[in-house]
């Protein structure tokens, strides 16, 4: 298959968090398919709508957020410079995942410090960069209207993404926005999700996800963390 974009995420191994994230979101990035939401008492909305914004990334959260290949790179080097970076990296176990209001949408967090995880996202970012091609100006218009901060505005320029480095906030996004329904969804979700959640929560493997023609992303490869 061909991808436009790719990107490197954390994804649950497989197991029922995985499974659950699947069919809340409607769609299997392994299988690359769609998945029959769940029954969720009390949502004051259907999921298929709760869901429709982060549906096509699949449950992940961004470590080295998705890119157009640069010109003269391919996606076997990509795969190969990746595998070689995983066999630097040892995993990282931090306290645990905790489902919590992000803003407007409901997400998974880091329940305590997620420094070590960040140090691991930043090294991905920097030393896979000759990947990346630079965002075109549409691209870097359309990260602006976010309002950024000059911070932000500086990664984007150097980095392709505003929220990368010390900007970094590793999540699992699971909605769209709420707005006046996050409370209520929260409420619902919770029961599902939380005896789903590792505790503690260790990342040790990365995912190389890519991007197709119909904006799906789908798993290439899953990446052990060996260093």
């Amino acid at each position: 298959m061909q991808f436009k974009r790719y990107g490197i995420y954390y994804t649950p191994e497989p197991g029922a968090l995985a499974d659950f994230g699947a069919h809340w979101l409607g769609w299997d990035p392994v299988a690359g398919k769609h998945c029959p939401h769940p029954e969720i008492a009390d949502l004051l909305r259907p999921v298929e709508e709760i869901t429709a914004t982060p549906r096509k990334y699949g449950l992940h959260g961004t470590i080295k957020p998705p890119f157009f290949l640069a010109d003269g790179q391919s996606a076997e080097a990509l795969q190969e410079a990746l595998a070689a970076l995983c066999a630097t990296l040892a995993p990282v176990t931090l306290p645990g995942l905790t489902l919590a209001r992000l803003g407007s949408f409901l997400a998974l967090k880091i329940d305590g410090d997620q420094t070590p995880l960040a140090a691991l996202a930043a090294r991905a970012v920097t030393e896979l960069d000759m990947f990346r091609r630079p965002p075109s100006e549409a691209e870097l218009a359309r990260r602006r209207q976010a309002n950024l901060s000059p911070a932000q505005e500086a990664l984007l320029a150097e980095w392709g993404y505003p929220y990368v480095m010390e900007e970094f906030r590793f999540h699992i996004t699971l909605t769209g926005r709420l707005d006046k329904d996050a409370e209520q969804t929260q409420a619902a979700l919770l029961p599902h999700i939380t005896p789903l959640l590792p505790q503690p929560f260790v990342v040790n493997s990365l995912t190389l996800v890519g991007e197709d023609d119909s904006q799906m992303f789908h798993e290439i490869h899953r990446y052990a963390l060996t260093g």
